[in-house]
């Protein structure tokens, strides 16, 4: 294994970002929180890599919502993280089960562990281990046992080191009240606001990219581009509901690069719900062109029969497509191995998986966004998911942190669907969008 890191062409770094990162050389906890693109991340990604390669602590750890997200945020990082600083001189393995970048230091190897966060037991995936340094994206969707257990896993450490980064939440969620704000006010943490103009790497042209996909009056505007600590309340989807019109579609897309179907099971005050939403050529636009929805019980006889009816009827409708991905809901695996038979005896070409069922947050935002830049269409015959878009809430009585509304009586089930569509491809619709703002602003320009 070779001993030199690549090089790696860096952009201008502001003060505010310099001085940051030395301070968290000095700290024993660093948090960075504000805006999207504001560069948190990097200079996080940057202090570890000095950490790491002098410290005397073997085994460190980095975690995020999931494994993909830590791997995602902190393993690359668009290019400048830890795989990328320490290019040349490490590899992907694994470590007592957990996926993990090994590096090799000026101080011998060093093993990184990549752990998901989201969950309630996610904190036994880091037992059994002693941890020196922790870096952690979006610390806010952590759950607060992982954060208990991390912690604990720290304390024979040589040298602690915490870095954790988020983008601002709701002033009352927990990670403000009983960690974030104590440690300010104790004076023990090294904390930074940033905003987007804090990176000099983002040209104004690109500032104005990022900020036409939000709603300038949704939350995730406030929170993401203003960097704002603000409640979530009213309406989810206000864009949506004040000009629902403008994001109908009365005839069937022509041209499809994928079909994707979600499915939420019901049960209790819930319904069964299918969504059934196009993909255009390069991801250019979503759109929802069918939906089955029955919250009456019926059997899993009769919901099997139902599925096999709604993918014909868009096999049918779309004959161009030869195969459709499926998605459910992951908590019903007895009703699932019901859709996979009667599928199979269907001789339907279904590809049916579990939903990644990411935090909802995350889908609401994606949602919000394509909403946002016109990218989204729903045909006029979904009803039942039209209503759910235009009537969903955020949960008044919920303020430390974003609960959409379940009260039996909003339709959540035919949200859930829809968003299961998507989840998996939500990161590649966003970069095509930017890619298409671009290319649009230069041929404007006449460049």
């Amino acid at each position: 294994m070779k001993t030199k890191t690549a090089t790696i062409a860096w952009a201008p770094f502001s003060m505010k970002h310099k001085l940051y990162i030395q301070a968290c050389g000095t700290s024993t906890i660093s948090i960075a929180e504000g805006a999207v693109r504001s560069g948190k991340t990097i200079d996080h990604c940057i202090a570890a890599a000095a950490h790491l390669e002098l410290c005397k602590d073997r085994i460190h750890l980095a975690s995020g919502s999931t494994v993909a997200n830590a791997k995602l945020n902190i393993g690359d990082c668009n290019g400048y993280g830890l795989e990328h600083l320490f290019r040349n001189r490490c590899y992907w393995g694994k470590y007592k089960g957990n996926d993990a970048l090994i590096v090799l230091t000026q101080t011998g190897e060093k093993i990184i562990v990549f752990a998901g966060a989201a969950k309630a037991n996610s904190f036994q995936k880091i037992l059994g281990n002693s941890y020196g340094m922790w870096i952690a994206t979006e610390i806010n969707q952590h759950h607060v046992s992982f954060i208990q257990t991390a912690f604990s896993r720290q304390l024979a450490a040589y040298v602690r080191q915490i870095l954790w980064d988020l983008n601002p939440g709701s002033p009352t969620h927990w990670i403000y009240t009983d960690f974030i704000d104590p440690y300010r006010a104790k004076g023990i943490a090294n904390y930074e606001h940033f905003t987007m103009d804090d990176n000099l790497s983002i040209s104004d042209e690109r500032k104005a990219e990022i900020k036409n996909q939000y709603d300038p009056e949704s939350v995730w505007y406030k929170r993401d581009i203003l960097g704002d600590r603000c409640v979530a309340e009213g309406l989810i989807y206000r864009q949506f509901a004040d000009q629902t019109e403008a994001y109908i579609q009365e005839k069937d897309p022509e041209d499809i690069a994928l079909l994707t179907v979600g499915v939420d099971f019901g049960g209790n005050q819930s319904a069964h719900a299918f969504i059934a939403n196009a993909l255009t050529p390069r991801f250019q636009q979503v759109i929802t062109v069918d939906e089955y929805y029955k919250k009456e019980k019926i059997t899993p006889k009769q919901l099997e029969e139902d599925f096999v009816a709604f993918i014909q009827r868009l096999l049918k409708r779309f004959p161009k497509v030869k195969a459709i991905v499926v998605y459910c809901d992951s908590a019903e695996t007895t009703l699932i191995q019901g859709l996979k038979l009667a599928a199979f005896q269907a001789k339907l070409p279904v590809d049916i998986q579990n939903a990644l069922k990411g935090v909802i947050t995350g889908r609401v935002d994606f949602y919000n966004s394509i909403i946002a830049q016109d990218r989204y269409k729903v045909m006029r015959h979904c009803t039942h998911l039209i209503g759910a878009l235009q009537d969903a809430v955020w949960d008044p009585k919920i303020i430390t942190e974003d609960v959409r509304l379940d009260d039996g009586i909003m339709n959540i089930d035919s949200l859930d669907a829809c968003e299961y569509t998507t989840e998996r491809y939500q990161k590649d619709i966003q970069q095509m969008g930017l890619f298409t703002d671009q290319v649009k602003a230069r041929r404007e320009s006449g460049r």
